[in-house]
C-alpha cells in the first residue's frame, strides 16, 4: 500500500504520514459554521481525528469486516466508551463475571451509581440468558474467552437471545483476533480490541478499537469519542499501522508455540489445571472448536496445592518471562492472580490462585525449558 501526499501527487511512500493536528482550519467561512457536519467521518478538532487515525480505523474495520471503526486510547477506553455511548440511567446492563476486571469495577462504582442496573451474568449461562433478560436491558458485554480464568461464551446463543428482544451486544474479542473471529459476522453490533496487543504487538503503545456495521450507533461513537475527549496520539496510530504489518505472521507464530507450551504444561505433575480452551480437557473446547478458527496466544493454568513459598520460587526462578500484567507483545510474559481475587467473584471456575501466560515470538523449546527448570525449583519448595 501506498501513502501519498494530497497536495503533490509526485511523492509517495511505503510508511503512512503522521498527521498531527489539534486544530482543524477552514478554507472558508460557510465551512467553519457547518465544521459539526463533517463528522463522523470529517475532521472538525484534533480529537475526532486525523488523516492517520482515519488510515488505522480503515485499516482496522477492513480486518473485522465491519463499516465503521473509531480508534480510542485504550482497549480500556474502548470498553467504557462503548459502554457509555449506548447505556443511560434506568437501563439494565449485563456483564460477563470473566469480563475484563475495569469493565466490571466501571460498572459497580460509577454507572450503577448513576441508575443504571447492572448485573453479572456466569460466562458460562450460554442460551440460560434468556432468563436474565428485563424490558429494560440494554446491552450484553461479553468476552470470551475470559481475561483470566479462559472461560468460553456461546457467543452465537447470547446473540441470538439479544437480537429477539433488541438488546444491543458487545464483545472484547482481544485474545482471538478478527484473524480467528469475526464478532460482527456472528451478529455482535460493536467488537472491541485492545490493540495494545496484538495490533501494536510490541508492548510500546496503549490503544483500543471499537468495530460496528450500524451507520447511527457509529455517529453516536464518534460523538462520545469526542465529548468524552478520548484522542489518540498520531504517534501511536503510525505504529499499530506499523504493526498490522506484521501482525498474522506474529499471530501465526505466537498461536502455534503457545498450543504447543500448554500442550507441555498440561502434562506436569506439578500442574492441577491448565486454563485453555484449545486443550480437549477444557469444558469451553466444543464452543471454541465450532466458533472460533485459531487461537490467542494467552492461557493460564493452576498449581496443585503446595507450601506457601513455592509460588515465589517458581516466579523467581524464570528467566525468559518477565513478570508483567499486559499480553499480546513479541516478549513472553507472566502474571500472578492471587485466590482471594478468585474467591471475590460472584461466578468463578476455580478458588484457587491463577498464573497466567503469555507466548512471544521466542522459540518454544527455550520456553519449556525456562518453565522446566522453575517447575523444579517449586517441587522444591512445595513442600
Amino acid at each position: 500500500m501506498q501513502f501519498k501526499d494530497p497536495a503533490n501527487q509526485s511523492f509517495a511512500s511505503l510508511s503512512p504520514a503522521v498527521w498531527r493536528a489539534s486544530t482543524v482550519v477552514f478554507d472558508n467561512f460557510e465551512d467553519f459554521i457547518n465544521r459539526k457536519s463533517r463528522q463522523p467521518d470529517g475532521y472538525s478538532y484534533g480529537i475526532t481525528g486525523t488523516p492517520t487515525s482515519r488510515q488505522l480505523e480503515r485499516r482496522v474495520a477492513e480486518l473485522e469486516n465491519a463499516r465503521h471503526c473509531v480508534v480510542l486510547p485504550s482497549g480500556q477506553a474502548a470498553l467504557m466508551t462503548a459502554v457509555m455511548a449506548f447505556v443511560r440511567g434506568g437501563d439494565h446492563l449485563l456483564i460477563s463475571d470473566s469480563c475484563y476486571g475495569a469493565l466490571k469495577t466501571f460498572a459497580r462504582k460509577w454507572l450503577s451509581q448513576m441508575g443504571v442496573e447492572v448485573e453479572f451474568y456466569p460466562p458460562t449461562i450460554d442460551a440460560g440468558i434468556e432468563a436474565l433478560i428485563r424490558p429494560n436491558t440494554r446491552m450484553i458485554c461479553l468476552e470470551a474467552p475470559g481475561t483470566v480464568t479462559m472461560e468460553m461464551q456461546d457467543v452465537a446463543a447470547i446473540v441470538a437471545t439479544a437480537k429477539k428482544y433488541g438488546v444491543k451486544t458487545m464483545m472484547d474479542n482481544t485474545w482471538a483476533s478478527p484473524l480467528y473471529y469475526r464478532p460482527l459476522d456472528q451478529g455482535i453490533d460493536l467488537s472491541i480490541e485492545a490493540a495494545t496487543k496484538m495490533f501494536g504487538g510490541h508492548s510500546d503503545l496503549l490503544m483500543g478499537t471499537i468495530s460496528l456495521n450500524d451507520a447511527d450507533d457509529y455517529a453516536i461513537l464518534r460523538e462520545t469519542q469526542s465529548i468524552l475527549g478520548q484522542n489518540t496520539s498520531p504517534e501511536d496510530c503510525f505504529l499499530v499501522l506499523r504493526g498490522l504489518d506484521t501482525f498474522a505472521l506474529r499471530l501465526q507464530h505466537q498461536s502455534a508455540s503457545t498450543r504447543e507450551v500448554a500442550a507441555w504444561l498440561a502434562e506436569q505433575p506439578q500442574i492441577e489445571q491448565v486454563l485453555f480452551p484449545v486443550l480437549e480437557s477444557d469444558p469451553g473446547h466444543a464452543i471454541w472448536k465450532q466458533q472460533f478458527s485459531g487461537n490467542g496466544c494467552l492461557f493460564s493454568f493452576i498449581f496443585k496445592p503446595a507450601a506457601e513459598g513455592a509460588i515465589s520460587a517458581f516466579f523467581n526462578a524464570l528467566q525468559h518471562f518477565p513478570i508483567g500484567a499486559s499480553w499480546g507483545g513479541t516478549h513472553s510474559l507472566i502474571a500472578y492472580y492471587p485466590a482471594s481475587q478468585q474467591q471475590a467473584r460472584a461466578f468463578t471456575p476455580t478458588q484457587e490462585a491463577i498464573i497466567r501466560i503469555s507466548i512471544g515470538l521466542e522459540d518454544a523449546d527455550l520456553l519449556i525449558a525456562d518453565l522446566q527448570q522453575a517447575l523444579e525449583a517449586w517441587q522444591q519448595s512445595a513442600g
